[in-house]
């Protein structure tokens, strides 16, 4: 419980959350601004934006093969 109630305590902007995902994405995230990210970042919003991004992701590769092909 005591976890939990950590990560409910820490102050990463919701546009911080979405910058660590979109730079995980590249694979390009540095040693610094990562353990910056791991202290103030929310555990759970990174979930939530790492899958909405990731089916952002999914669904417009498929749109873009479907124009190329159709």
């Amino acid at each position: 419980m005591a976890g939990l109630q950590e990560a409910s305590r820490r102050r990463g902007s919701f546009l911080d959350t979405v910058k660590a995902i979109g730079w995980a994405f590249f694979g390009v995230r540095g040693g610094r601004e990562h353990e910056r990210d791991i202290s103030r970042l929310n555990p759970l919003h990174v979930i939530i934006v790492g899958v909405v991004l990731a089916a952002i992701f999914v669904v417009s590769l498929v749109l873009i093969a479907n124009w190329v092909v159709g």
